[in-house]
């Protein structure tokens, strides 16, 4: 995929993603106002999210990413808590905790090259993130939707948005594209996007604000031991190992008595 707009390759799985769950709209009988609640959440939560995440690109590199994508817990307990009108302790130390062990395992550091402007782009982005998976179970229950016809519908509203940017910033470049990035593209629209971001939003309306908070922190590990064993590269093994421990911490220590009250 080298070579490509990002953007452009952001619409490309998102409209992939759209078309995939379209059937399951055809069907469904939501009112015409939670399509467009529904359509709203997803440019937020993808569209708006994937623009700034990958604008950070340019000013961060790929580890730094990884790094400062940790306070997206913070925000989710924070948002759900204002919602709530309410703070619960034991969820934001939760996620403290989960921030400060993936902070463990992957700071070393602004180096040469990047920015604080990538840092701020990506928490517009992790904020996003953390919005839409926070409104996702309140408004499906609204809404009373399936999850295929309400992500169905956020995943249009998703490609909208990011459509709108492709054509402001102008237009789709069909050149670069070859058979092996289409073929990327199909990949990364119907897997990651489509059923990854379905599967998340369906799994965060099903577990508690704290849960969900430590559970978007343990991708950090796992992208540490998928160096280590796929791409054969090396870090300092105990700080990998110390995150984790404190990652997985804050997940026992949130889940426990959260059924409870969740407080």
């Amino acid at each position: 995929m080298s070579g490509l707009n990002p953007i452009d390759v952001a619409v490309g799985r998102l409209l992939l993603a759209a078309l995939a769950f379209s059937p399951f709209l055809i069907k469904s009988s939501i009112k015409k106002a939670d399509i467009s609640r529904a359509m709203v959440l997803g440019a937020i939560q993808f569209g708006l999210m994937y623009w700034l995440y990958i604008a950070s690109y340019q000013y961060l590199p790929a580890w730094m990413v990884a790094l400062f994508t940790v306070f997206t817990p913070l925000y989710v307990v924070l948002i759900s808590d204002l919602l709530d009108r309410r703070l619960r302790w034991r969820n934001l130390g939760a996620s403290l905790i989960a921030v400060i062990g993936a902070l463990v395992v992957v700071a070393k550091g602004l180096p040469e090259g990047a920015t604080w402007r990538g840092v701020l782009l990506l928490q517009g982005a992790n904020f996003c993130f953390a919005l839409g998976q926070v409104h996702y179970p309140r408004q499906k229950k609204s809404m009373a939707a399936t999850d295929t016809v309400m992500v169905g519908w956020m995943y249009w509203g998703a490609f909208l948005v990011t459509g709108l940017i492709v054509l402001v910033s102008g237009g789709f470049n069909y050149e670069p594209w070859s058979g092996p990035s289409i073929i990327s593209l199909l990949y990364l629209g119907l897997v990651p996007s489509a059923l990854g971001f379905y599967l998340w939003n369906r799994g965060a309306a099903r577990v508690s604000a704290g849960w969900l908070a430590v559970a978007n922190n343990i991708k950090i590990p796992l992208a540490v031991l998928v160096s280590w064993l796929i791409f054969g590269e090396t870090t300092e093994y105990w700080r990998a190992l110390a995150g984790l421990f404190l990652i997985l911490g804050s997940v026992f220590f949130s889940e426990n008595r959260l059924s409870k009250g969740d407080s």
